[in-house]
């Protein structure tokens, strides 16, 4: 007597990947929010750049070039890693803390821009927020991020945005960059490719 064969599970197709932008597009893309930030903050003054690690700190780096090619202003720059201040520490592996750097000049009565790859939920920006309270008293704080991908769980909105990518909640937004990956880009993953 045969028996029948139990079916096969099918290897899960590959997922998608899109270029959503290419190292001159990022460049432009830095250029352009390099610009925004001047009109908006008149000139960069008493302004602050802080990155938001990983790929936060090197954009403000590249900002903060960009303003001095532009305008010849040297905009301080600083580090501000949130790990201890993120709410999901208990659901995720143990993060390393990093430095958190604040520039000479500290952060008491400056603009403070915080500078992220992704606004995705807003928590990472929430983070950032108590974590730069620990640290002084800014004038005032805004946000500039190189891609918005929405679904926000916590009202949140960045004040420079170098593009809004409409995303579904089983998509990623990928962004390497050459100080921390090897190359700039940035990718949309997720769903299966075309067969």
């Amino acid at each position: 007597m045969a028996y029948p064969q139990a079916a096969q599970p099918q290897p899960a197709p590959p997922p998608s990947v899109k270029v959503i932008l290419t190292s001159v597009e990022l460049a432009r893309v830095v250029d352009r929010i390099a610009h925004q930030i001047l009109e908006k903050t008149q000139g960069a003054a008493d302004t602050v750049l802080l990155g938001i690690p990983t790929r936060g700190a090197p954009l403000a780096r590249r900002l903060a070039a960009r303003i001095s090619a532009f305008e010849g202003i040297d905009v301080p720059v600083g580090v501000l890693d949130i790990t201890l201040y993120r709410d999901d520490l208990r659901r995720h592996a143990v993060r390393a803390v990093g430095p958190t750097e604040v520039p000479s000049g500290g952060i008491d009565g400056k603009r403070v821009v915080l500078v992220d790859d992704v606004l995705f939920s807003g928590r990472s920006a929430r983070a950032a927020l108590d974590a730069l309270n620990d640290l002084g008293r800014p004038s005032s704080v805004q946000l500039a991020v190189l891609v918005d991908r929405g679904h926000r769980e916590l009202p949140i909105r960045a004040d420079y945005v170098g593009k809004n990518i409409p995303t579904a909640l089983s998509e990623s937004v990928k962004v390497t960059l050459a100080e921390t990956d090897g190359g700039d880009e940035v990718r949309l993953i997720g769903g299966t490719a075309q067969q």
